[in-house]
């Protein structure tokens, strides 16, 4: 995928033409899904050539799945309510809305897809390392407040919550409300409890 996920240049024609892409790239998704990008009307829509897509981005999957990894990034707020079981149940309140959205359902289809390669197994693992590092900020202000043991495991909390969630949604297809969730908090939190 060259600079699409793994290293990108700073600045100049490459950087605009790759941002312009991209935004046309969400543009799209965001009005149709994933399966609504054409990339001659991504093309037309950014201003430039067919070819400088390709170039960048050897296929359609690819193209969607860096624009989306690109938008998401910092895309869900991370919640300072008080306690960690409040964060938790306001942060999946957002995940849960999100996912209902076309560029949710996009970034799901685009995390669970076939196509795989070393970029884009790559791309993901950056993803999902930025998404913990960055929601690690309620774990850390929990610690703090003295809700949960200084050794507790906030990674593989928050792999159980969203495993949780994603068991749902994915493989049963049964709704994911917030009782639901404030349930799986619960069960979580229980387990995290400071003794």
């Amino acid at each position: 995928m060259g600079e699409a996920v793994g290293r990108r240049r700073q600045g100049g024609r490459s950087a605009r033409v790759r941002q312009a892409v991209l935004e046309s790239t969400m543009q799209v998704v965001a009005k149709g899904g994933s399966d609504a990008v054409n990339i001659g009307d991504i093309a037309r829509l950014a201003g430039v050539h067919d070819t400088s897509i390709y170039r960048r981005w050897p296929t359609k999957e690819h193209l969607v799945f860096d624009a989306l990894i690109d938008f998401n990034r910092e895309r869900l707020p991370i919640p300072d309510t008080g306690t960690l079981r409040d964060d938790l149940v306001a942060y999946m309140a957002t995940v849960t809305n999100y996912s209902t959205t076309p560029i949710g359902q996009a970034m799901i289809k685009a995390m669970v897809g076939t196509t795989d390669d070393a970029a884009m197994a790559a791309g993901r693992a950056d993803f999902w390392q930025s998404r913990i590092d960055h929601t690690l900020v309620m774990f850390d202000r929990a610690v703090a407040r003295g809700e949960v043991a200084a050794n507790a495991d906030p990674v593989a909390a928050l792999q159980l919550l969203t495993g949780a969630f994603y068991f749902r949604l994915l493989l049963t297809r049964q709704p994911v409300d917030d009782d639901i969730a404030a349930h799986f908090i619960d069960v979580l939190i229980k387990g995290l409890a400071t003794r």
